[in-house]
């Protein structure tokens, strides 16, 4: 217990603390402490530790993961003097787990989220699954340091992975890799080399899941985020629902999610699907053939594509625009507005008059009020009146803490479009 300055660096702890420590000038109600929350540390704390977490009157407001070097200095993971310790993290991932079991996902799919970071209570990681693999993303030094200690007490709480297609296990244990986003790696002062631990001694982890009965190849290294958008689940899902004898056009297709719904399950007459991503048009195109079906998949960019088809006069019952992140930083929002704003604009006039628009938003700095104003404001421009049908967001397995709203980040607006 540290009841005095600490020697050499005339740093004064708060009274009767335990080291590590941080003290805040302000007590956030969301687990993310910024630089500016906090009014000193103990200097014997390293990054990576778990410290104690002190308000400024000193009295304890949890343990979370400590990094000096990032905006991020402190990610709470427990309140009062809960300790994070092995028996902390396997309670996070039981609760996390049985949520998901809950949800009975695993009766109509293999891919889904185990571990969606502040939404499960665990700052700094997302875990998924994908058939017999757990795929780690990682956003905090702390738990990258932690990931194979994490990874163990995952796979032993969801104990050995087993099949859509028979409840018997299908394999011992599970395959595991460890991914991080190279801007999170700069920021938090880490560099992931390829960490997988796999069963076949395969050279690329790629695997093929399914998902309500479309089958869908995952490359798990090279893909976007972790190899798969599991949030878009329900999305793809409802959208069938439009597609009947349909003429399709999926904008930003990547690996052809929407596109193979809407041809496999919606019974469309026409699919067509674009994007700028090569690789992921790759992939789209062995999807497609793994499911026995026809969808043609562009490698283009949309802002040019809709323009092309705008010249030839050509439309669609049921257009979805799902672009990547275009706000990573504050200092984009107002370039990235401008962009949802022009995108769809120009989506919506390939729309034919009583067609389908989803429109989707993956940036977490938009609004779901402002998104929708933007939208808005694009249909005027197109001289386009336009019709809400549903709002939707992450599929359920992307649960949001109250106490961090700005974690529901997935937006999705359908409208029918007069």
């Amino acid at each position: 217990m540290v009841t005095r300055k600490t020697a050499q660096t005339g740093v004064e702890p708060p009274p009767n603390v335990r080291s590590p420590w941080v003290q805040l000038r302000v007590t956030p109600n969301h687990p993310l402490v910024y630089k500016k929350m906090v009014r000193t540390a103990d200097p014997t704390a390293e990054p990576g530790d778990v410290v104690n977490v002190y308000d400024k009157g000193g009295a304890q407001c949890g343990q979370g993961l400590y990094n000096p070097r990032s905006q991020i200095v402190v990610r709470l993971l427990s309140r009062g003097d809960a300790e994070v310790d092995d028996a902390f993290w396997r309670s996070r991932f039981v609760r996390a787990v049985d949520l998901r079991r809950k949800l009975r996902i695993d009766e109509n799919a293999d891919a889904y989220r185990l571990v969606h970071a502040e939404g499960d209570g665990l700052s700094g990681l997302i875990a998924e699954r994908y058939a017999d693999w757990l795929v780690f993303e990682v956003f905090s030094l702390g738990v990258y340091r932690r990931y194979e200690q994490l990874a163990a007490l995952l796979a032993d709480v969801l104990g050995p992975p087993t099949s859509l297609d028979r409840p018997k296990h299908v394999s011992p244990e599970w395959n595991v890799l460890v991914r991080a986003d190279h801007r999170i790696e700069r920021l938090e002062g880490f560099r992931v080399p390829l960490l997988r631990k796999q069963l076949d001694g395969a050279e690329s982890a790629r695997v093929v899941i399914r998902e309500h009965g479309v089958r869908y190849r995952v490359d798990m290294d090279e893909g976007h985020k972790t190899g798969f958008f599991c949030d878009q689940r329900e999305n793809r899902k409802l959208l069938t629902t439009f597609c009947r004898d349909a003429d399709v056009l999926d904008l930003c297709c990547y690996t052809g999610g929407f596109a193979l719904n809407a041809r496999l399950r919606g019974d469309a007459r026409a699919v067509t699907g674009v994007d700028l991503d090569e690789a992921a048009i790759a992939v789209a195109k062995e999807n497609a053939n793994l499911n026995n079906t026809r969808v043609d998949f562009v490698y283009a960019d949309a802002f040019t594509y809709i323009r092309q088809m705008l010249a030839n006069q050509r439309q669609f019952d049921v257009v979805v625009l799902d672009p990547p992140k275009l706000a990573v930083y504050r200092e984009q929002l107002d370039e990235a507005l401008q962009k949802y704003n022009d995108m769809n604009s120009l989506a919506m006039q390939v729309v034919r008059p009583g067609g389908v628009l989803l429109t989707c938003s993956c940036s977490g700095l938009v609004s779901l009020h402002r998104f929708r104003e933007v939208v808005h404001y694009a249909a005027r421009r197109a001289g386009r009146e336009l019709q809400l049908i549903a709002e939707m967001g992450a599929a359920p397995d992307h649960p949001v803490m109250m106490s961090c709203p700005e974690s529901a980040y997935l937006k999705a607006l359908w409208f029918r479009v007069l």
